[in-house]
């Protein structure tokens, strides 16, 4: 059943009618719970609560997929805005950004014009930026612009999905650019020639890569609320003495406040993804389709 669900959720998160009619609901259908709001401003205030619980952040502006330079040239002036703002505030907090957003499928040219404005100014506040993965037909072309961006800037960082057979491999090849990696498992629907179809054996990878990245000496986001697989990464990190300037945990806005409120006291670092804007609505579906239990609020908000 859970498996049909999630199908459902990441079918309807693609879906243009199901978008408009979320559009007219808005934060009504409970994606509050996962979504800092719409602006700026409110992802600020939902970080600089976090930062008093000890938690770091990262924002995230929604939106994927645009269709013309000046949408791509719009969510790229939003993530100034968010650098901006991030240093304004003196938050702890770095910027998270998916290529497509910037016009990656209309210009590779665009986008990397895009993606240089933004790491020049992360690079003038000391700030760091993330590249989001995407689905697989965006993975190559998104390693290869991050690999092009690292020859003139180091404050720039990717994602790596361990559902994919592919990984390790990046992981090993992405060794001699002492890659700052955030390691995911992956939400993205995909086909089983290019990604594990069973949770146990992503599970096994995601440890595998992290092993992997830790041992070569990178820093390593581990971005899970698998508590299982946090305390065996905890095990081995202590058992081989890695720093605990190496690593951080990375966990969702809205999902697991106990597990990272817990993780701090015990002196982890831990990184809360903030997504927000008003493009929230695919991002909200794939929340559901990772964890169909969260239907369940989804309709009690409705009810209301």
């Amino acid at each position: 059943m859970d498996k049909v669900l999630r199908n459902l959720f990441l079918a309807l998160g693609k879906s243009r009618t199901a978008t408009n009619w979320a559009g007219k609901y808005g934060m009504k259908l409970g994606a509050g719970r996962f979504v800092a709001g719409e602006t700026i401003a409110t992802a600020i205030t939902a970080v600089q609560e976090l930062n008093r619980q000890g938690l770091m952040a990262t924002l995230d502006h929604l939106g994927e997929y645009v269709g013309s330079e000046e949408e791509a040239a719009a969510s790229a002036a939003v993530c100034l805005q968010t650098l901006d703002a991030i240093a304004a505030a003196g938050v702890k907090a770095n910027l998270s950004l998916k290529l497509t957003s910037l016009g990656l499928d209309l210009s590779r040219e665009l986008c990397h014009a895009n993606m240089e404005k933004i790491l020049k100014r992360a690079s003038q506040y000391g700030n760091f930026v993330r590249i989001d993965m995407e689905d697989y037909t965006h993975c190559q072309v998104s390693l290869d612009m991050y690999r092009e961006l690292r020859r003139q800037y180091d404050q720039v960082g990717i994602v790596i999905q361990a559902y994919l057979y592919r990984s390790e491999q990046d992981v090993k090849d992405l060794a001699a650019l002492a890659a700052n990696l955030r390691l995911v498992k992956g939400a993205y629907k995909e086909s089983h020639e290019v990604a594990f179809p069973d949770k146990p054996d992503v599970d096994e990878n995601m440890f595998k890569l992290a092993q992997l990245h830790l041992l070569n000496e990178n820093y390593t986001a581990i971005a899970t609320h698998d508590v299982k697989l946090i305390e065996r990464l905890r095990a081995f990190i202590r058992n081989t003495g890695i720093s605990r300037a190496q690593y951080e945990f990375q966990m969702l806005y809205g999902i697991g406040e106990p597990l990272q409120r817990q993780l701090v006291q015990e002196g982890e670092r831990v990184r809360v993804y903030v997504p927000f804007g008003e493009d929230w609505y695919g991002y909200f579906m794939r929340r559901l389709a990772e964890r169909p239990a969260n239907v369940g609020f989804v309709l009690r908000n409705l009810l209301k």
